[in-house]
């Protein structure tokens, strides 16, 4: 009987996450809201399919258990080191006034002061899982506001501890306990397990996975890494701390050995799916008929959790420096919301007599919304810093006439290696850069650069386009390129315009407006690297140039040629079939003379 439940429960659940996911991604969505959705969605408040969620609730802890532990092999202790200003300083910053500001809140509220430290507490924190999944997502945990995020959630998952340790002390002892000592003994446990895991990840977990790795058996060097992840985890929770936290010391500990890529192709997908669960579980979790009962409360306690560490968080942002405000206000989205966390606090605060039953589950309602919340406020971020980038936030700069020979539209990845060789040969030029970013950042290291949109005329002539002799078309948007070369073409036509293009489809429309010279941005760097890979095979270096300058010559006759029909897709899947089967025939002349191909 327990195994039908087990299948039937399996069964649902993936039922629920492959239609719910597919849907929300398709919806522009993002996977993590699609799980909650279909959690609330075969909750017991709706289509009640999951009368026992214990089990499986348990099980998809393991889900954030593992996400946390491939983020610590994405980060050397060197590199925390380096990230300790903003984990320590942001982190506490946060989570210190995010507790006082809402501890005091819910002390207006009528709860005496240690129920309401408890709740600041439980509300500062934010969702772990919920947040770097969503960044992941959107590839922007490398972004500033990513990595700041990053940071303060790594303090977050660090406070655990201490926050776990006050709620006894806060609550009122036995007769006859002695506190003080059960204390102090559950803190020296805390530093021998910290330290074991420190010394045990440093001096045996590389030598246990060589040793693994020498098997050559994939089974045997996956279930070693589970055990690691799981057994750091298993000793945390015995310390009474959080087990994210040991799997992520145990992650940072192998960041830099050489079985960090192995390790994390193993564990990503059991992360994938036990992650799934987890916000499955958090949607099962939503008791909706408490939403009913008391929408008026429920709001106003998620409004102002999210304006409260919204506010906190923007100027944490502003303030630091390193994000501008709209950069600040993706933080603010990323993080404002609730964290799994604090259903641990809440319900070890009700145990411990600080919340009674009805207060502990409308703040676990409160900060479930709000954490379902999060991925839609993330959207909308990233859509209004966006129109924010478009539009320009100050005036274009005036140009000073300079007599420049050469124009450069665009000072990105490209426009900046042309203007150092230029700079280099002495040649004036003038460079048009559309980004106040860019322009800010560039100028730092003593640019000469203005800001304005290069397709505009007027920028044009101000710029003295009209007495240059070459127009470097070097913007990265591809309709931007070309609406720039547009109007370059139609007002200066005696002007010579190289263009950059980023693929095929691109380099065809600007041919179209007989640009000069069309250079497609990754092609030359392709051709380089095949060349040192030919040479790493063991190709004779000049056979290998060779090789590489005649698929060159060769690709740029094949552009020629599809230009006439890159309209028609069936002309241009015949012309590359031809075209692969002529650089064969061409390779396969050379060989046929006697020289090798590859040596031994």
């Amino acid at each position: 009987m327990e195994t039908s439940h087990f299948l039937q429960y399996a069964v649902m659940f993936l039922a629920a996450a492959v239609v719910a996911v597919s849907l929300s991604k398709r919806w522009g969505l993002g996977a993590v809201l699609g799980y909650l959705g279909a959690g609330a969605l075969i909750g017991p408040q709706a289509l009640n399919l999951t009368p026992d969620m214990s089990q499986a609730s348990e099980l998809s802890e393991l889900g954030v258990i593992l996400l946390l532990f491939i983020i610590g092999l994405e980060l050397s202790p060197q590199r925390l080191w380096l990230m300790r200003r903003s984990v320590f300083g942001a982190g506490t910053l946060q989570v210190a006034v995010s507790a006082l500001a809402l501890g005091g809140v819910a002390l207006g509220a009528g709860l005496t002061w240690k129920p309401a430290l408890i709740v600041g507490l439980s509300l500062a924190l934010s969702s772990t899982a919920i947040g770097l999944q969503t960044l992941a997502e959107r590839k922007e945990i490398g972004s500033q506001h990513g990595r700041l995020a990053f940071a303060i959630l790594l303090f977050q998952d660090v406070a655990a501890i201490p926050i776990l340790a006050l709620i006894p002390l806060l609550a009122a002892p036995p007769a006859g306990a002695l506190a003080p000592m059960s204390e102090g003994a559950a803190a020296l446990k805390i530093v021998g397990v910290i330290a074991a895991v420190i010394v045990g990840g440093r001096y045996l977990l590389r030598p246990v996975f060589r040793i693994v790795a020498a098997t050559q058996i994939s089974e045997v060097f996956t279930a070693t890494a589970l055990l690691v992840v799981l057994g750091t985890a298993w000793l945390m929770q015995l310390a009474g701390m959080q087990m994210s936290l040991g799997a992520f010391l145990a992650g940072m500990l192998l960041a830099d050995s050489e079985y960090r890529h192995e390790i994390e192709s193993q564990i990503e997908p059991f992360k994938g799916l036990l992650l799934g669960l987890f916000f499955l579980s958090v949607g099962v979790s939503l008791d909706l008929g408490l939403v009913r009962e008391q929408p008026v409360t429920i709001a106003l306690i998620v409004g102002g959790m999210l304006a409260t560490k919204a506010l906190i968080l923007l100027a944490i942002g502003i303030g630091s420096r390193k994000l501008d405000a709209a950069e600040s206000v993706r933080l603010a989205a990323v993080l404002a919301g609730g964290g799994e966390f604090a259903f641990v606090v809440l319900n070890l605060a009700q145990q411990q007599s600080l919340l009674d039953a009805a207060q502990r589950d409308l703040l676990v309602v409160a900060v479930t919304l709000s954490m379902a919340l999060t991925p839609l406020m993330v959207i909308a971020s990233g859509k209004w810093a966006a129109t924010l980038k478009r539009a320009p936030t100050r005036d274009f700069d005036r140009i000073e006439d300079n007599k420049p020979r050469v124009i450069i539209a665009g000072y990105g990845r490209m426009g900046q290696i042309v203007a150092r060789i230029l700079r280099a040969q002495h040649v004036p030029f003038t460079a048009l850069e559309a980004s106040v970013e860019q322009v800010d950042f560039s100028r730092r290291f003593g640019s000469s650069i203005y800001f304005g949109d290069p397709s505009r005329p007027e920028l044009l002539r101000a710029a003295g386009v009209d007495r240059a002799e070459v127009f470097v078309l070097a913007t990265d948007d591809p309709e931007a390129n070309l609406r720039t070369a547009r109007v370059v073409k139609r007002m200066y036509p005696h002007l010579k315009i190289v263009a950059r293009a980023r693929n095929r489809q691109h380099a065809f429309r600007l041919m179209d407006m007989n640009i000069d010279a069309v250079v497609r941005e990754t092609l030359l760097s392709s051709l380089e690297m095949s060349r040192l890979v030919l040479e790493d095979l063991g190709m004779d270096p000049r056979l290998a140039a060779d090789r590489v300058e005649q698929f060159r010559a060769h690709d740029e006759e094949l552009l020629k040629a599809q230009y006439l029909v890159y309209d028609d897709e069936a002309a241009l899947m015949q012309s590359a079939q031809e075209a692969f089967a002529d650089l064969e025939r061409l390779f396969e002349a050379d060989a046929g003379d006697g020289t090798p191909l590859l040596t031994e």
